[in-house]
């Protein structure tokens, strides 16, 4: 699965490498992002809602729902941070979904496969105050000079992992937020085990996400009782024609 989203940015790495060669990238931001790591650190758990058109797993989802209209429902339902799926081929995703949904002042979290620093500066020209890294996708040199490179332009990094041999790695090219992904990349299915046994090597200066697989109060409850800091929904609330109410719904948070 990991190689098919590989292959699948192949295209958008050559185009930025080009406009690397022409001195024609975009210039990062030059006004403050919003904490994406201070967004996090409140509530338990905190919730970081996904905007997600399809995926490989559950196909199209609500394609019709705009950025904006659910940018705006999520803040309204009480969002920490907000994630934003950029990938096209499998995501129907796009990075300009990240300037309409920035209106609401969340912090959004690019979700795509980073596999070049060029995509890290991409990134930087955007209104994301974070960035995926998936640990499994990037060899550990290439995974820690990212890192710095994004934490140079005021970016987070959340550092994807699915197993010890991935959190090995991400701690040792010095993550500072860990998200677990509960999903088996061979069968598509989810496991709540996978947080609930890799949340004991939890480092107390870190961070950490549980996301795939949540839909219930009592998991959110359960995975903050774990230690987690936040969960990131993303499905579940997609499969709604108003995701944030879903949301609140979900939280018990009332909504704007």
């Amino acid at each position: 699965m990991l190689e098919k989203f590989r292959l699948a940015k192949a295209a958008e790495i050559a185009n930025l490498r080009r406009l690397a060669e022409q001195n024609a990238l975009p210039a990062p931001i030059a006004w403050p992002r919003p904490s994406f790591e201070a967004a996090i650190s409140g509530a338990h758990p905190a919730v970081i809602a996904e905007y997600k058109r399809a995926s490989p797993s559950a196909g199209a989802i609500n394609p019709e729902l705009t950025p904006e209209f659910v940018a705006r429902t999520y803040a309204q339902a009480g969002a920490a941070a907000i994630s934003v799926l950029t990938e096209e081929t499998y995501f129907q995703g796009s990075l300009a979904f990240l300037e309409p949904m920035s209106a609401p002042g969340l912090p959004l979290l690019r979700k795509d496969f980073i596999l070049d620093p060029l995509q890290v500066r991409a990134t930087a020209a955007t209104r994301a105050s974070a960035l995926l890294l998936i640990a499994r996708m990037l060899p550990p040199g290439e995974l820690a000079a990212c890192i710095e490179l994004a934490s140079s332009f005021g970016l987070a990094c959340v550092t994807e992992v699915f197993d010890e041999n991935d959190l090995d790695k991400a701690n040792d090219c010095g993550a500072t937020v860990i998200q677990v992904n509960n999903r088996d990349l061979d069968t598509l299915a989810t496991d709540l085990a996978v947080s609930r046994r890799l949340v004991g090597r939890k480092r107390p200066t870190q961070l950490w996400i549980s996301a795939s697989g949540l839909s219930k109060r009592p998991q959110l409850d359960e995975m903050a009782m774990l230690g987690f800091d936040a969960v990131l929904i993303g499905t579940s609330l997609m499969q709604h024609a108003d995701p944030g109410r879903a949301l609140s719904r979900l939280t018990g948070a009332r909504r704007a």
